[in-house]
C-alpha cells in the first residue's frame, strides 16, 4: 500500500465529504489502555483505521511493529506523518484500502460501522481486529441478546467478543450513544469450509428472512424441507423447534448447514 500522491485528487469517502466524516475521537484513558494491552497480545504488523489525532496510535507505535495508518481527513495526515515517522500513513478512504495486516485496530465512525465490518469480514489476510463501535452494534455482533444476520453468516469463520462499554463522555465530540469495544478473531479451524461460504451465507439469509413461529416452520418454508427432514436437522444440530434464528449458536449454524444439505437453498430458488 502506498500513500496517495500530493498531486492526486483529494480522496473522498463514498459516504460523505469532510463535514460528514462522522468520527468521535476517543479520550477515555481506560479504553485507550485496554486497546493497547489487547494489541500487545497479538503479533505482526498493525493497520489502524481512522487514527484521527493519534490517541490509539501512540500505544500501537510503542509496540515497535510495522504500522500502517489509514486516514481520510487531509488536515490530520501531515500531523500523523510528523508524529509517527516510522508508520506508513495512507491518505485514503478505508473502504478502498485492503485490510492485509494481521491486526486491525480502529475507532470506527459510527455511521460507517456496518459497511466497514462487512468489508473486514470479507477480506483475507488479517487474523484479529480490535474495534470501537456503537454500543448496540458491539452487543449485537457479540450475540448479546441474540444473533443477527451478519453474525450468523460470519460465525463459521469468525469469533466475536465484547470487552467493555465505553461512555459517550469519553469521546469528543460526545456522541448520542455509548461505544463498545469489540474484538473479532478469525477461527483457526473454520466450522464450514471456506469454499462453501457464499452458499452458506445464502442459506443463513433465507433462514433469517423466512417467516415462521420457530425454526421448524422457518426451515420448512424458507429452505423447502419436509417436516421429517426439518426434525432430523434440528435434532442433529440440537436446535429447539421453537427457537428463532437469533438463538442459534455458531456450532449449531454449521451443523444445520450440513444437516439441511449444502445445495438445498439452490433447489428452493435462492
Amino acid at each position: 500500500m502506498h500513500p496517495v500522491s500530493q498531486h492526486s485528487p483529494e480522496p473522498r469517502s463514498r459516504y460523505g465529504g469532510r463535514h460528514e466524516l462522522g468520527q468521535n475521537f476517543l479520550y477515555h484513558r481506560p479504553t485507550i489502555d485496554r486497546i493497547s494491552a489487547l494489541a500487545k497480545e497479538s503479533r505482526g504488523a498493525i493497520l489502524e483505521i481512522g487514527p484521527g489525532d493519534g490517541a490509539l496510535t501512540t500505544g500501537l507505535a510503542r509496540l515497535g511493529r510495522p504500522l500502517t495508518l489509514v486516514e481520510l481527513d487531509e488536515h490530520r495526515v501531515a500531523a500523523l506523518r510528523s508524529r509517527f515517522p516510522r508508520a506508513e500513513v495512507i491518505h485514503a478512504d478505508a473502504m478502498r484500502v485492503p485490510f492485509r495486516a494481521p491486526l486491525i485496530v480502529g475507532n470506527l465512525p459510527f455511521h460507517l460501522t456496518t459497511p466497514l465490518l462487512r468489508k473486514l469480514l470479507g477480506s483475507p489476510g488479517w487474523e484479529r481486529a480490535i474495534l470501537l463501535t456503537q454500543w448496540e452494534v458491539a452487543r449485537k455482533r457479540a450475540g448479546i441478546g441474540g444473533g443477527t444476520l451478519l453474525t450468523g453468516q460470519s460465525a463459521p469463520w469468525f469469533e466475536f467478543r465484547l470487552h467493555c462499554r465505553v461512555p459517550a463522555h469519553g469521546f469528543r465530540p460526545m456522541p448520542g450513544v455509548d461505544g463498545g469495544l469489540l474484538e473479532v478473531s478469525r477461527r483457526d479451524s473454520p466450522l464450514v469450509p471456506i469454499r462453501d461460504r457464499s452458499a452458506y451465507e445464502r442459506f443463513v439469509r433465507r433462514v433469517f428472512t423466512a417467516r415462521g413461529r420457530g425454526m421448524r416452520q422457518i426451515l420448512q418454508r424458507g429452505i423447502g424441507l419436509s417436516r421429517t427432514e426439518v426434525d432430523a436437522a434440528l435434532r442433529s444440530a440440537a436446535v429447539r423447534a421453537a427457537a428463532l434464528p437469533r438463538d442459534v449458536t455458531a456450532q449449531q449454524w454449521a451443523e444445520l448447514w450440513r444437516a439441511c444439505g449444502q445445495h438445498r437453498p439452490q433447489r428452493a430458488g435462492s
